[in-house]
């Protein structure tokens, strides 16, 4: 509710990907700006934002169960506010209000730097305010931004899409992509590194498709190095790549690029000639496994992931069977593996020889239990070596009990070990020596061998220390936490893949 200082409370849900995460991250800052606190645990937020996801056959299911919680709710909280935005917002339009006419705001995917001027028309006009673009205005870059965390960023470099895969609505919703120039991202890396950051995310729904919107098929190579340039910044990721434009250079630009890291997320989908013509993906299984010895040939410590779908129509066992042959030879560090569900307004949605859900069950199980052998042998290849570990915040769910802390190692596997007896902050850097395996995350049982406090650490201690300050245009209050995380393939906080930045690109 509205605290003490008269000033509204704010709530964002999101449902989705990492690029809805990014534009929830935007969405807190715009409200902070115009005037708005975050709401704590206790009591009703004044406002509450639901960034929704378009991806999933029962997105729209989620959305209306929240909504109609939050009804009775809205009845008792004099002035209360709900807006709706995101891909399911851009596709279904006045239905939302329709359904639920206690909404106040529906925006869409282009258009999110609006919400503050459509929440107070909404109250001065008191009807539902809906308002959909169908082309950016702006890059949302430029929009002020709420980042949740003081040591790892996501920076965007593109939005929008060009492929049309038959399984995905995103390019419908999030238009054709477009390109920022170099130097904005580059500007945008420098000044998150000014506050203390030492890791950032590329993100993009095509990320390594960089260029095509400037003319410059080397772009993203380029932009790895520049990027690597940037003195203070240790630790450089991306997501999600397409096998279409995974190019040499860009191997090249990872190996020779000391602050990327040797980890890739590398969606397959299926390893069926068949089905991923069916699914419109421009590459096969020969090009994609080219691909996974190329990466390896250069930097043999890569840790590779990807995506997976499961029963997508017509796929037969033998179909199936080349899905497990690429797993069995890539061997993947973990897969992010799905259940063919119906994207409504996609045209797999529509296509005949559905498979049966039983059957659809059974390969995923098989598939899972492929998959997790492969990434305990692969963990257990770490045991005995010496990594130096971001520590994090929130990683490790049991680190109170256990008196861990948890943290990434340089190719993003999650590390929990021993609490040294030197203090140490999230975005501070240890060094210990694997002991254990487990299939999702590996251990350090014995004593931390090195503390290294950080300008990050720093950044994390000095916001415990006072309020975040309000959020500039373009820049940032801190950092969201988190990268695609590594946990059991089949369950994810998302409604979208971990590792992709839009529907597993």
């Amino acid at each position: 509710m509205s605290g003490e200082s008269g000033l509204k409370s704010y709530k964002v849900v999101t449902h989705g990907c990492q690029m809805n995460v990014h534009d929830s991250e935007r969405l807190s800052g715009l409200l902070e700006e115009a005037g708005y606190v975050k709401a704590g645990p206790e009591g009703d937020p004044d406002l509450v934002v639901f960034n929704t996801c378009a991806v999933r056959e029962n997105a729209d299911n989620k959305l209306y169960g929240n909504l109609g919680q939050l009804a009775p709710v809205k009845g008792r909280h004099k002035g209360m506010q709900i807006a709706v935005g995101g891909c399911l917002a851009q596709k279904d339009r006045d239905t939302i209000v329709q359904r639920a006419p206690w909404v106040d705001v529906v925006f869409g995917t282009h258009n999110i730097g609006h919400l503050p001027a459509l929440l107070e028309r909404a109250a001065i006009e008191r009807k539902a305010q809906v308002e959909i673009l169908e082309s950016l205005e702006t890059f949302p870059s430029t929009l002020p931004t709420r980042r949740e965390s003081a040591y790892a960023a996501w920076v965007s470099i593109s939005v929008g899409c060009n492929n049309t895969c038959t399984f995905c609505i995103v390019p419908a919703l999030r238009g054709k992509e477009e390109d920022r120039r170099p130097g904005d991202v580059l500007a945008e890396i420098e000044a998150l590194v000014d506050e203390g950051v030492i890791e950032v995310t590329l993100l993009g729904q095509n990320v390594n498709a960089y260029g095509s919107d400037l003319g410059d098929r080397e772009a993203f190579s380029k932009l790895l190095r520049a990027a690597g340039q940037v003195e203070g910044l240790e630790r450089i990721r991306f997501t999600s790549p397409h096998p279409r434009d995974f190019t040499d250079d860009v191997i090249t630009a990872m190996a020779e690029t000391p602050a990327v890291m040797h980890q890739l997320h590398m969606p397959l989908q299926s390893g069926s000639d068949r089905v991923l013509k069916a699914m419109r993906r421009s590459y096969r299984q020969e090009r994609f496994l080219g691909i996974i010895r190329k990466v390896r040939e250069a930097m043999p410590d890569a840790a590779i992931s990807t995506d997976i779908i499961v029963g997508f129509p017509g796929e037969t066992e033998e179909d199936f069977e080349e899905t497990m042959h690429v797993v069995r030879e890539a061997r993947f560090t973990n897969a992010f593996t799905f259940q063919y569900s119906k994207r409504p307004g996609t045209p797999a949605a529509e296509m005949a020889d559905q498979v049966p859900k039983e059957v659809v069950q059974a390969r995923y199980d098989r598939l899972i239990a492929l998959q997790e052998e492969i990434s305990w042998e692969e963990n257990k290849k770490q045991v005995g070596r010496t990594l130096e570990i971001l520590v994090a915040e929130g990683e490790g769910k049991k680190d109170d009990q256990t008196r861990r802390l948890s943290g990434r190692a340089p190719d993003n596997r999650l590390v929990h070990f021993s609490k040294p007896e030197e203090p140490v902050r999230p975005g501070d850097m240890v060094t210990v020596e694997i002991t254990y395996a487990a299939p999702h995350h590996l251990l350090a049982e014995g004593p931390v061998l090195a503390v290294r406090r950080t300008r990050a650490g720093d950044a994390w201690e000095k916001r415990q220390a006072k309020p975040a300050a309000k959020p500039a245009a373009g820049g940032s209050t801190g950092v969201m936490l988190g990268l695609p995380s590594i946990g059991a393939p089949a369950a994810l906080p998302l409604a979208a893949p971990a590792g992709g930045a839009c529907c597993g690109d």
